[in-house]
Formats: C-alpha cells, structure tokens, sequence
C-alpha cells in the first residue's frame, strides 16, 4: 500500500455571503480539508465556489508530504487471510481400514482404556543414537530422532492384533507438520487411520482410533522445522469410555407430506426501521447508515491519475499492469461495531407543490459528539488533479461556529436522538428558519456547484478549458453524489468509554434529488458517480455499487445500499458475531475486542468455529482439490436407515459430522477421528461442439471413522441476498411450481418444512435441499451443526442427534436471543452487488480493475443466450419481493437472483442418496446465480472454491456440464454453441 497523503492542517473559512433566507454560509475548502480530505499521491481537491478560468493546466510537480496532523485517519488495510493448512498432494493414496481392522462390533466401550504398550519400535534412519527404542522407554528426557528426510517414519509392533483407541505423541521442537498414521496386520499393507495437516507440534492426541492392528505407523510427509522428526514420547491406551465416541440414541427428523396444512402468511407489521417516507405536503425524507471507513471509494491499492497529470501506478513503465494491492474502503475498521456508527437524514421537498428551487436538508444522528461541517457532495469531476477523492460542495453549515471550535478541539454537534419513525423530529421549528433542521450542525444544499467546463486535450483527457458553467438550482433527476464523516475527538470518545480512533472517512452514496439512494457506478470524466441504471440492479435498490477501491474480497460483506441508520448498527454487531470464535470469543480480525458473550460456548466437537470458516468472506468454502484435504469449512450431513427403510441421524455423527475436537478443560485441539478427506477424484471428459474437451471431475470422500451408508457432502452457499430471498411470498414460490413438466421436461417442486419453533408447515427456502424456512433457522442450525453452538431454536446439542432430546428440558449455553436475532437480521441485510454490465470511466492509461473491465454488448449477448438456452426455466431471471418482511430495505424490491426457489431433478451425476422432505436424492434447490461472478475475487488467497452442492466443478463451464435430469436440454444447447457464443455467456454469468 502507498503511503497516504494526509489531510492538511484546516484553517477557518473566510466569510461568505448569504445566498438565500435558508443558508448561514457558505462552507470553503478548508472544511472539506475536515470532512473527507484523503490519501493517494495522485491527490485530491476539494473547492466550492467558482472554478478556475484559465487553460489547461500544466502538470503538477509533486508537493511535499504535509505533516500528519492528530486528526488524520488511521489506514487500516484490508485484512487478507491466510490459505487454508493443505496437503501437498503428491503422497501416494492410502485406503482406509478394512473392517478386520477396525473395532468388532459391539466391543465393550463401558470402561475407561487402559494403557497398551508396544513390544517394539523400529524406524527409518535416525539421528545420533536416538533410536525409535527411545521413543517408548517411559521417558520425556529421551528421544528418538530420525535424519533429517521428510519421507522418515517410525513404527511400533504389539506382538499380536491388539485394539487401539487412543495415541499421544509428545515431540520435541523438531515436530512433524504433516503426516500419516497408518496400520497393517502383516507390516507390509498399509491402510491409513488418521492423516495430518498443518501439524504444530507439542502434544498431539488421537482419539478413537478405531483401529485393531498389530502394527502402527507414523509416516512422515513433510517437516515442520530444518531438522528431522523428533518425539520424547510414544504412548497408546486402548479403546474405552474415555477415549471412543458414544453411540447416539438417534430420532428421525419429521417432514410434512406435502403442502395441505401450510401456515397462513404472517400479519402485515411495521417494518423494524423507516428508511424513506412522504409527508403530507409531498416532501420524501430518506434515511440511511454510515459506518466509519479507513479510506475514499476511489482509493484502490495504486496511485492513479490522468495521463500528464500526476503518478499511475496501475501500469508499469513498459504500460504492463500493475497490482500493489487492495484500497482499504471496503473492510471494515478496529472495533467498527462499537460507537462507530452513524444516521443521516436527507429531507427533499423537490416535489412539493410550487417548489422551483428545491432544497436538501440534511440531518445527522452520532452517537458521540462530533465537529460540524462533516459533510462533502457533488464529485470534482472537472479537476484532472482528482482522483481517489475530491468533491465540489461541503454544502451551507448552519451554524459556522460548530466548524470553527473543531480548531479549538471542541466538538460542538452534540448527540441528538434518533427521530421517530415516519416523521421529522423537528416538522414545524426547525433551525433558525430551515424546516427539519435539527441545529447548527445540519447542512443546506440548494444548488448545484458552478464548475468549469471541460473538453477533450490532445491526450484524450478531459480538461479545463476556460470556460465556466455557473451554478445552478438543484432539480428533480440531479444526481449527487455524497459522503459524511465521523470527526470526533479524543475527549468525546473517552466520554462513551471508547479508548479508539476518533476520525473515519465513510461510505460514499449517490442520492437522485426527488428519489433517494441510488446504487452507482463511475464514468467520464474520472469516475465520476452516475446512478446505475435499474437492470443492473440484481439486489433491487439496495444492490452494492461498483468497487473501485479494489476489495473485492469484501463485496459479499456490504450492507444493503440503503440500509436503515439505525439497522447500521444491528448490521455491525451481527457481523462481530459472524467474525467471533465461539470458544475464545475472540474476532477473526485483528484490533477489535473480545466478544465476551461468545467465551466457551462451543462444544467440544465442531467444524469450525467461526461461521467465517465455512463461509469464505461471506462467499463459498474451500472446494475439494488435494488427496487427503480435510473437508472441514463444509458440511457432510449423515444418517442411516432403520430395519423399515426410514432415515434416522447416524449414530456416531448424528445430522452432521463434526470434523475438529478440543479439550473443554485445556482448550487443546484434540482429533476424534470424525474427518472426512478426499480419497481421489473420478474423472471424465466431455467434448463440445466445436471440439472442446473439457474434464469434469468428482471428489471421493474417505471418513477416519465409520462410513454412513447415507450421507451428502456441502458446500457452503454465499450469504448475500438471503434475507430478500426471505421477503418473497409463498404464494410467489408456489405460483413457479408445475403440476406436469414443460416441453424441455422442466417441473420443479416446493419444499416443506416444519418450522422448528411453532411447528407450523412452511415453505422450504434456505440450504442445498431447501430444508430451513427461515434465516432465523438456518442460523441457528449452521450454528448447532457446523460449530456446535445452542441457540433458543437448538438449547442442547442432542438436537443433533433428533427431535427427540432436542427440548428446553436440557438447556446447554449457548448464543442469546439477542444475538440469533443480529445474526439473523446482518443476514437480512447483506447486500447483493450490481451486475457489473456497465463499462466503468476509467481515466485514460488508467489499468482498469479486471472485474470491472466490462464489454457491455458481450454481456448482453450473453444475456440473450442465458435465455433461449432457457436457463432461465429454473434460473428465473426476475422476482418481486413482497412486503412483509420485517425489514423495510427488502420490502416489494424488483429483485435478480436468477432461482426460482424450488427443487429441480438433476440426474444421477448429481444425485446422492440424503432425503430432506421433498428434496429425494437427485432434488437440488436452484441456486442463486447472483454475485457468482466474484467467487473467486472474494475468495482471495484463502484457497481454491468450487461450484455447485459438492464444489466439485472448478470453473462455471464445468458446473453446467455436471447439469441433467431436468436441465438436460439447456445443457445440451450450450454444449452446441460456439465458442463465441459460449465465452459471451460466461461472460454474462461472470458480470453477476
């Protein structure tokens, strides 16, 4: 990252005259040095007033970096997560045991294990004289030590078949980072029992082993240090109570038969939060939240400007491009849910009868006290000096004093509450003499600036030349663009208890005079914001604008676009429950405090133990790719069937493996031997029309511990959009529904499900069967299944072994009602991001980001092809959300999310044998398509991520090839395209 410029010292505004009975001053530059002044070297000016009149500029010379000044933001880059532990993937395939080697039926677990000694212990070459003799002689002063070659390996004999249930291996520094244990009977075949990546050393412990061998093997892959593998100690004890997995007293789950008793809809209710509302004389009043943010929305990772007009670091000196990495607007700041959060009120009465010369004001809701002239609008498009930042206006303060004390250290806006719902906190007062203003912290704007006018220079940049356009009275359609601050002070966050950085910057929003917030995107000359138009808008009016800050791993973590001031708040402190750890309650960012609440909640068995680790930056998890990768960040649901054929939670696993252990006293991890790896891949090859052979592969799963005779490996889905996938109607799903198949054989069903609450009949909505009726229930099921945390909707974890145990007559801690509603409401209102099928303003020699690189005419080509291949039979390109929802952003929203939200038969290749109500087999809900263009974007350095129910396809050309059953005919019709035809629909699929 470059070093960011910082904000100039501010000096007091020069006096200015009234401009109407409605306006006490006229902010200056120096405000906007304040309120959004910011980094890059390409630089950034904010002037009001009227422009230069002279010709084009010559380019600047670069000026001195000011002094950082006590107020300057803290630059908090993107964090970026490590890769995911893998194996090295070029061992050799070891099957797992076969049952003579594994524990007889029935053996008697009712004892604690005694203490199993080997008769001797051979190895590889070793160290000096530390023989494997030394690593079971009692001792921890002694070793064995093998040389130093990966491949080393140590093996103990017990004399006879002898049962194992629990090993311990006790290394000294020189630790092993990955490596088989194995079994045999004779020493000569092998079969794996347990496999280890990303190894740390210390004391490892393996629980249920499982095993009934003469022999064990450690065989090393790979070393953890420069030196070779070194254990003080060896030690076995044989299977027992203490050491094995109990078997489960398991219940079936129940199912309606069908749709006959579905629950009536719910009862119209007032939304949660207002976010826009007319009065009665036609003025709209929009509402919306800030979240305090490290960087401007321009900022991207490489200084850009104009060329002649300052640095480009997006191309090299050869014009090749360049990436330093990512801008830092879209990740979140240190402690963002604490006091970090802000509303704004705009209150427009364009539209008010006899109104020629509208007015914005605009009100603003802190939490702490803040200094005035916080406020920055219209985009300084004229300047080719402005690149990452610069606006035009601060807008009229009406109170200059509330900026001038800010260079006294004073912050004189003080905290106002929130206004009621669906109407002004002041309609009739106001502030001297402006309706709705709250004080003389609010802001005026009733023109739009004058600028220069600009036109084409001998580089094809456009520049100043010499002409003005004067300002202007605002006017219905006007876009504006708009960003606040948070500019408090050291003594008023100490004031709320808040010990943390006191300046942000902030999201950067487009109001359309007349409408409200609109999503946007950038366009000549230099980015300047334009609202984007609606069939961009997958998410509705709440879809994320395009990103030019280069975050894209962060697009799936965005609020809804116009989300509520005070759901702002909601949102954060469910995304700090997202990000805890549930046994340390630590965050997985660092710089942000400990969530308490969440210490220990965890079980001793789980997959992983944040919902981040299954949910890739809100996106998908790690795909299956390596031989013995651990599939821990997704889920393989099990069960078993009963002597009538009836499915039940499987004894050992329950509804869920969970694939990681630790010790609830000491917090060590702990292996149970409940993993599931990939044991291989089964190929084949298809060959297209025009001869492209493309080669589909399909994971094989190996378990450490019992094979389910039924089971379903998934992954996990994005996160994005779910709670407007929750505001549709029933009556809407339904109505999708079809009694006989069309001519392509294209049917589709509904899901029912009992709501685990109330009991009721629901329609089926959320998961790869479409088994969960609501955001509340999936929430509070990902939390038992995948991270074995209770909830009010799961008080035990015997939930995972039925209905039957699953009462309040056990209630185990676990997360409160108070945060399954967070966790449920941040996902209510997770944005979805536009589709990126508009071509950005990029300045000239300026790299565009590659997401945002867009052939607008290709894009809608392949549109066109989505639709006579008739994806869209199940992928249904248009919804309309109804208005219901708890949550008003979602409410009757014209929606994009490319599913029809029902069950699809898609053939045997697709199929495994799990039954969830409706959902048989080879049933699979159709999946959203939106946001699928950015999977690996947001996926970032974390790893490879796949697609479709089991991550098996690799690239989107795959996933639909996998496609049968009732998709057969539109796999067929993509198979027959030509190439162009076929790279123009991917090219569409990847601008979602």
């Amino acid at each position: 990252m470059p070093t960011p410029t910082p904000c100039p010292t501010p000096q007091p505004p020069s006096p200015s005259p009234l401009r109407s009975s409605l306006t006490l001053g006229l902010m200056f530059s120096a405000a906007l040095g304040l309120a959004a002044c910011g980094g890059g070297s390409g630089g950034g000016t904010d002037t009001v007033g009227s422009p230069p009149t002279a010709n084009e500029p010559a380019p600047p010379s670069p000026a001195p970096a000011p002094t950082p000044t006590p107020e300057d933001p803290v630059l908090e880059p993107a964090p970026s997560p490590a890769p995911a532990p893998m194996p090295s993937g070029d061992q050799p395939g070891v099957p797992a045991p076969p049952p003579s080697q594994q524990l007889p039926t029935g053996f008697d677990l009712s004892k604690p294990g005694v203490a199993v000694n080997p008769v001797t212990a051979t190895s590889s070459a070793v160290e000096g004289g530390n023989s494997a003799a030394l690593a079971i002689d009692g001792s921890m002063t002694t070793r064995w030590s093998s040389a130093q070659e990966d491949a080393a390996w140590i093996q103990f004999d017990f004399g006879a078949k002898t049962p194992l249930g629990y090993l311990k291996l006790s290394w000294e520094n020189a630790y092993g980072k990955e490596y088989a244990i194995q079994g045999s009977d004779d020493g000569v075949t092998w079969y794996q029992i347990r496999y280890v990546i990303g190894g740390k050393g210390g004391n490892e412990e393996f629980f249920n082993l499982n095993a009934n061998v003469r022999y064990l093997r450690l065989q090393g892959v790979a070393r953890g240090t420069q030196y070779g593998y070194s254990l003080y100690e060896v030690s076995f004890m044989s299977p027992g109570s203490d050491n094995s997995l109990p078997v489960l007293a398991t219940s079936a789950v129940l199912f309606p038969a069908n749709g006959a008793a579905l629950a009536a809809p719910p009862a119209a209710q007032a939304p949660l939060e207002t976010v826009q509302f007319t009065l009665a004389d036609g003025t709209l009043v929009t509402r919306f939240g800030m979240v305090g943010r490290s960087r401007h929305a321009r900022e991207r990772g490489e200084d850009w400007n104009e060329i002649g007009y300052g640095v480009n670091d997006t191309v090299d000196a050869n014009g090749k491009p360049q990436d330093k990495g990512p801008g830092a607007h879209l990740n979140f700041v240190a402690n963002y849910f604490k006091n970090r959060t802000w509303g704004v009120e705009f209150i427009d009465n364009s539209k008010v009868v006899g109104v020629t010369k509208p007015t914005i004001v605009v009100n603003q809701y802190y939490q702490e006290a803040q200094r005035g002239g916080g406020h920055s609008f219209f985009r300084r498009f004229d300047d080719p000096g402005v690149t990452g930042y610069g606006w035009m206006s601060p807008g009229d303060l009406l109170d200059d004093t509330t900026y001038t004390d800010g260079f006294k250290d004073l912050t004189s806006c003080p905290v106002i509450a929130k206004p009621p719902q669906n109407a002004l906190a002041k309609p009739t007062s106001g502030y001297n003499g402006v309706i709705g203003a709250n004080d003389g912290c609010s802001v005026v704007l009733d023109n739009v600036p004058g600028h220069s006018d600009i036109a084409a220079n001998a580089n094809g940049v456009m520049v100043p030349n010499g002409v003005n356009v004067p300002s202007r009275a605002l006017k219905v359609g006007d876009a504006i663009e708009f960003t606040g601050s948070f500019f408090s002070s050291r003594a008023a966050m100490d004031a709320v208890g808040d010990s943390g950085a006191y300046r942000y910057y902030t999201n950067e929003v487009t109001y359309v005079v007349g409408s409200g917030l609109r999503p946007w995107y950038g366009i000549q000359p230099r980015l300047m914001n334009a609202p984007l138009p609606a069939e961009a808008l997958q998410g509705g009016i709440g879809s994320i604008s395009y990103d030019y800050a280069d975050n894209a791993t962060f697009m799936f973590q965005q609020p809804n676009n116009q989300i509520g001031m005070q759901n702002m708040q909601r949102f954060v402190e469910g995304r700090r429950w997202i990000h805890t750890n549930m046994w340390t309650g630590d965050h997985t960012e660092a710089g942000n405090d400990r969530n308490e609440a969440a210490v220990r909640l965890q079980g001793p068995r789980f997959n992983q133990s944040t919902c981040f680790g299954c949910h890739i930056n809100n996106g998908r998890s790690l795909a299956p790719s390596a031989l013995n990768q651990r599939l821990d960040t997704m889920a393989v649901r099990t069960a078993t069937l009963d002597g009538n054929g009836n499915q039940l939670p499987h004894p050992t696993y329950g509804l869920n493996v969970q694939m990681n252990g630790r010790s609830l006293s000491t917090g060590l991890p702990q292996d149970w031997g409940t993993s599931v790896r990939v044991a291989g891949f089964d190929t084949k090859t298809v060959t297209l029309a025009d001869g492209t052979a493309v080669e589909l592969s399909k994971p094989r799963v190996a378990f450490d511990g019992p094979t389910p005779s039924v089971y379903s490996l998934r992954s996990a889905q994005p996160m994005i959009g779910m709670g407007l996938l929750e505001a549709i109607t029933d009556a809407e799903i339904l109505s999708r529904v079809r009694s006989t198949p069309d001519e392509d054989g294209v049917k589709g069903v509904a899901n029912f499900v009992y709501d685990p609450e109330t009991k009721a009949v629901r329609v089926g909505r959320y998961g790869w069967k479409a088994a969960k009726v609501s955001l509340r229930h999936q929430a509070a099921a990902a939390a038992l299944q995948d991270m074995s945390v209770t909830s009010p909707v799961y008080p035990n974890r015997d939930c995972l072994a039925g209905p039957a145990n699953c009462t309040t007559a056990k209630v185990e801690p676990g997360i409160s009602e108070d945060a399954l509603q967070l966790l449920t409401r941040y996902l209510g209102l997770l944005g979805v991001p536009a589709q990126r099928s508009q071509a950005s303003g990029f300045p000239k020699g300026v790299m565009p980001l590659s997401y945002l690189d867009v052939n607008p005419t290709q894009v809608a080509a392949g549109a066109q092809l989505f639709a006579s291949t008739r994806c869209v039979a199940c992928h249904t390109a248009e919804i309309k959300t109804g208005g219901l929802s708890e949550l008003a952003e979602n409410r009757n929203q014209t929606i994009k999310p490319y599913t029809d939200m029902l069950l699809h038969d898609m053939g045997p290749d697709l199929a495994d044998n799990l039954v969830e109500g409706q959902a048989t087999g080879s049933l699979w809900r159709t999946s959203a398509l939106w946001g699928v263009g950015y999977t690996e974007k947001v996926a970032g350095t974390a790893g490879k991520v796949g697609y479709l129910h089991d991550s098996r396809a690799r690239t989107l050309t795959e996933a639909i090839l996998w496609h049968g059953g009732e998709a057969t005919k539109s796999r067929q019709r993509f198979e027959a395209l030509s190439k162009d035809d076929r790279e123009a629909m991917l090219v569409f699929l990847n601008s979602l």
